[in-house]
């Protein structure tokens, strides 16, 4: 396939359209990929499924030469590399999974001149032969552009961190003059701060879309036989369904995915302990059979780039409210409704403090840990709206959903107006430079070593809570902190300080409510997941599409989605386009496609009538 010639009269939207099927950008997409094809740097935080692709995608086709993309995923690459030459663009990979003679045509290909995308993994970009080869086309002129996908691997901070990752500013030394974008879809502050800088993007204007998932039901409940709760969950709102299931040991992963299949439950198990020929295998299976249930540790997940995923379940709490953010994130990249379910209880918040504990990390690295799960911890306790603390997180505000756990059934909460105002003045009075547990301690009238050594039970608040236990008192300082009514100084060993927020609680100018254990009840039935999708939708139709679908991909070998995603079917079945000008007005089919595949739709349809 001869590379697309990048004309610069041709607009943005002329390429979304014709190429990809969509008649209007979303969100930010168009500011970016204005800012990027005419040579800007970028740093893009945009949320899973929110079309981060695009962003670089458009503007390599704009902009003269072959565009580089790192991602770190070999299956992510693959996946891209089928759906953009199914749309009809140009687009290989480099990676350690080719054999060599297929290394050697790509390499001529670019050389050439006759590729629109090169996708590869970090480490083979770094190798001398590579950027000697990207040496000659830059000299030429022949860059479009650099774009790195899942940047937040560079972050040290992270569970998903990639050492060759931190190389990469090789590309603002080396390649001046060539824009380069960098995209994630999981960054705090603190992160996005550390992407800038260890990627030379420091001067980089940045994107910033809303985190918000509204198609993503948020449910916590609390563990009563995990196993059974996850079949029910799974049966009533998602059968036959795909989904993921995390567990955090590899043990519980293996031993969950037999059990489902003992229930009738088609799933498979992935971990990095694994051969890897099976977790190749299993992954494959997934992204390209409907309805399975992967159960997973969080080795998998990472770029995912499967937008029917249904479901995100997690048997275990997960380590951080980012990483909770990011796995749940993988539900529902179509936009359809999707649901994040979690089961939790007290003995996931011992298991993990004690892994933090016992890991080989830096105490600097430990009391972030603590910090990230106490945050976390935060969210599940929480009585209001689940999205807004979810948001708030990441630094949005917003009004309750109406579509988490908490909008739909109110949890019973009880008055900690009283106690909250002990634990903020314990705060005050002890120089807010202490953590929870030194402040629960002279709240509770414990004489401990430390306290007599800062002779803290001569202050005022010392034994004013000791009608509290311990482990209420710890949640409600992690609740204080989860609603920014207090802050954590990790730079002084996580010691508290009062915020804002504190003073009109301190001075008795609003509340503060927390969470009742629930007594066991059976959850209030809501529509089940394939209702809210196909609501108006002719079912049979629908299915009809969805297995021509099936056998097209394994004719192609490509996953089904890479030939159409359920949201681009669900609208050809509510449309029932009678003819090909009809079909070209659907979301989601470009050219290439329109000329493939409407001959086939149409007959699929007319069967119908």
């Amino acid at each position: 396939m001869a590379a697309m010639t990048a004309h610069t009269s041709t607009s943005p939207l002329h390429v979304l359209e014709h190429v990809f099927g969509y008649t209007a950008f979303r969100g930010e997409q168009q500011a970016v990929v204005e800012h990027v094809t005419a040579g800007g740097d970028a740093l893009v935080l945009m949320p899973t499924g929110g079309g981060k692709s695009l962003c670089y995608q458009v503007p390599a086709l704009l902009r003269p030469g072959t565009a580089v993309v790192v991602s770190p995923l070999i299956a992510l690459m693959q996946d891209q590399v089928s759906a953009l030459q199914e749309a009809g663009v140009a687009a290989a990979y480099l990676n350690s999974s080719q054999a060599a003679d297929e290394s050697v045509t790509v390499e001529r290909d670019l050389v050439g001149g006759r590729l629109d995308l090169l996708y590869v993994a970090p480490e083979r970009l770094l190798t001398g032969r590579l950027l000697a080869t990207l040496d000659r086309l830059h000299e030429a002129g022949r860059i479009a552009l650099f774009a790195i996908d899942e940047a937040h691997c560079v972050s040290q901070w992270g569970h998903d961190f990639r050492p060759e990752y931190l190389q990469l500013s090789v590309l603002a030394e080396r390649y001046a003059g060539v824009p380069r974008i960098a995209l994630t879809a999981t960054a705090d502050a603190e992160t996005r701060e550390e992407i800038a800088q260890r990627l030379g993007l420091a001067t980089a204007r940045r994107f910033i879309s809303s985190f918000d998932r509204p198609n993503i039901r948020y449910r916590m409940v609390d563990k009563d036989n995990p196993r059974n709760q996850l079949l029910a969950f799974i049966r009533d709102d998602h059968a036959g369904d795909a989904g993921i299931v995390y567990c955090l040991s590899r043990r519980k992963v293996e031993e969950t995915a037999a059990w489902l299949e003992e229930q009738g439950i088609r799933a498979l198990a992935y971990h990095a302990g694994m051969p890897q020929d099976v977790r190749a295998a299993n992954q494959s299976r997934f992204l390209r059979e409907d309805g399975l249930v992967m159960c997973a540790t969080i080795a998998f997940g990472m770029g995912i780039d499967k937008p029917d995923v249904r479901f995100v379940a997690h048997l275990d709490l997960p380590r951080s409210i980012e990483g909770y953010y990011q796995e749940t994130g993988r539900a529902g990249r179509d936009g359809l409704a999707s649901q994040a379910w979690m089961a939790w209880g007290a003995q996931d918040i011992v298991q993990q403090r004690r892994m933090i504990d016992e890991s080989e990390g830096s105490e600097d690295f430990k009391r972030r840990a603590r910090a990230r799960l106490d945050t976390l911890v935060g969210l599940v306790e929480a009585t209001g709206c689940r999205r807004q603390h979810l948001l708030a997180h990441f630094g949005e505000g917003g009004e309750p959903c109406g579509n988490c756990d908490n909008c739909l059934e109110p949890p019973s909460t009880w008055d900690a107006t009283d106690a909250a105002r002990k634990a903020l003045s314990g705060v005050f009075r002890t120089g807010q430079r202490f953590g929870a547990g030194h402040v629960i301690d002279v709240l509770r009238g414990e004489l401990t070593d430390k306290v007599r050594d800062w002779e803290h039970d001569k202050v005022s608040t010392f034994g004013i809570g000791a009608d509290v236990d311990e482990k209420t008192w710890r949640t409600l300082f992690r609740q204080l902190v989860a609603r920014g009514f207090l802050a954590v100084d990790h730079d002084r060993h996580n010691a508290l300080t009062l915020t804002d927020l504190a003073r009109p609680l301190l001075r008795g100018e609003t509340g503060f409510s927390l969470r009742l254990v629930p007594e066991k009840r059976r959850t209030k039935r809501t529509r089940s997941n394939r209702m809210e999708i196909l609501d108006g939708v002719p079912l049979t139709l629908f299915d009809r599409l969805r297995a021509w679908r099936a056998a097209t991909a394994r004719e192609r070998n490509v996953p089904a989605y890479v030939i159409f995603h359920d949201a681009t079917l669900r609208e050809i079945a509510l449309a029932r386009p009678a003819s090909i000008e009809e079909l070209a007005h659907i979301s989601g089919i470009g050219d290439r496609k329109l000329e493939a595949y409407g001959t086939s739709i149409i007959v699929e349809i007319a069967r119908e009538i």
